[in-house]
């Protein structure tokens, strides 16, 4: 069982990262800032699988997770705004 959560986690983490990069590419935005956010909680996956597989689940991984959500949280402020279809005067 758990090596299947293992290889589901991976490969949704694969696709998200395709498909974040191809979104990005569509909307032509670039510039290192603003994938800080993504990047982090990607960071957050990768860490807790590899926190998983080597059996490191301790302190150090519940401080990098902790760590990695909170720098996420703060390169927010680096994201575009989303321009929503919808978002003209009624």
């Amino acid at each position: 069982m758990e090596s299947i959560l293992s290889v589901l986690v991976l490969v949704s983490l694969i696709f998200s990262i395709i498909y974040v990069v191809r979104q990005r590419k569509a909307q032509g935005i670039t510039g290192l800032k603003t994938a800080l956010t993504s990047i982090c909680f990607f960071l957050v996956a990768i860490t807790n699988l590899l926190a998983y597989w080597f059996d490191f689940l301790g302190i150090w991984s519940w401080v990098s997770t902790i760590g990695l959500l909170l720098l996420g949280a703060y390169f927010t402020k680096y994201l575009h705004p989303a321009h929503s279809k919808d978002s003209g005067s009624a």
